[in-house]
């Protein structure tokens, strides 16, 4: 039997969405696998993370360090060393703190480190074996690691269901003492919020997203147009704002805006995980792109192989016809 930690993000006392993904990763790795969530902060909001997940894991590893106030790589890496047995599997959702945090981690373990895994096939004998993307998803390659000696793994948000079973009555287990003291060459100042636009995406139920299908940007005023009619707003991928035709905060992904919509068309998008990581909760996706091999396929709820610039004309008269 494994024994697994699942690294839980959390902000402003909310655990990332990708918590309770990971717990249903572990399960694939190993159904009968003792999964410990370990949780790094400071202060009530820590606790409060922590209450939330001993819901549903086992047991709950609790680090409260005033200087965790803010996440830092560097001391998180020294205060995990310092807890972890060298033999577990960790597992954290890919993000830009995990691509700080776990490479460095994996080191200093001395563990394999497979980055950005969208699948898990699971164990055979001391063999785990996962599935990544490779050229923005045009490609699946299966990677094998020898997990004897403990695995350091980043999960791809989204890819798995999260776990959200909630009846775990878990024991939080105050793990700072044994963390011991770490010193970390770079300190958190402040963080500096990015200015908002006229509209505010996270808070829009539905998106009508573009991408580099669009074409030109005189062709944005029908996607508008089609926005308005579903009642919802126009967002974006990068290389629309790229192009400086529409505003950085219209820009969803992990280097634009997180939101959680109800409703996503995706409209001559690719799906990269650059984008896909700035779509969160469930949405509805519907994917609209004249590329039948495009990755955004592969996570639409519906797929569309069309050209978009006369697929969204033939939608705005169907929504029109139904209202």
């Amino acid at each position: 039997m494994s024994q697994i930690f699942a690294y839980i993000d959390h902000h402003a006392g909310q655990a990332a969405d990708s918590a309770l993904e990971l717990l249903s990763g572990a399960r694939k790795i190993d159904s009968g696998a003792q999964v410990t969530a370990v949780v790094c902060g400071s202060g009530s909001e820590l606790d409060q993370v922590c209450q939330e997940m001993s819901t549903h894991y086992p047991q709950v590893w609790k680090v409260d360090k005033e200087d965790l106030s803010y996440p830092n790589a560097e001391l998180l890496r020294g205060y995990l060393m310092n807890i972890l047995p060298a033999e577990g599997i960790v597992l954290a959702g890919h993000g830009t703190l995990s691509m700080d945090l776990l490479p460095g981690l994996s080191v200093k373990l001395d563990s394999p480190y497979v980055a950005d895994v969208v699948d898990i096939e699971g164990l055979e004998g001391s063999t785990l074996k996962t599935i990544r993307q490779e050229f923005g998803g045009q490609a699946h390659a299966h990677v094998h690691c020898d997990v004897s000696q403990g695995a350091v793994i980043t999960v791809r948000p989204g890819v798995f269901a999260p776990d959200e079973s909630g009846s775990a009555s878990g024991e939080v287990v105050d793990k700072s003492a044994e963390a011991g003291q770490v010193q970390a060459k770079r300190r958190y100042l402040e963080v500096l919020a990015a200015e908002m636009g006229d509209v505010d995406i996270t808070k829009e139920d539905i998106l009508v997203s573009i991408g580099r299908g669009i074409g030109e940007e005189e062709n944005i005023e029908e996607a508008q147009e089609l926005a308005e009619t579903m009642g919802g707003v126009v967002s974006c991928s990068r290389p629309v704002v790229d192009a400086k035709w529409m505003e950085k905060s219209r820009q969803v992904g992990t280097s634009g805006q997180t939101v959680k919509p109800k409703v996503y068309l995706a409209m001559g998008i690719s799906g990269s995980f650059q984008h896909m990581g700035g779509v969160k909760g469930n949405p509805f996706i519907v994917a609209v792109n004249n590329n039948p091999k495009a990755p955004i396929f592969q996570v639409a709820d519906v797929g569309v192989v069309a050209d978009m610039l006369e697929f969204i004309p033939e939608l705005k008269d169907k929504v029109e016809e139904l209202k």
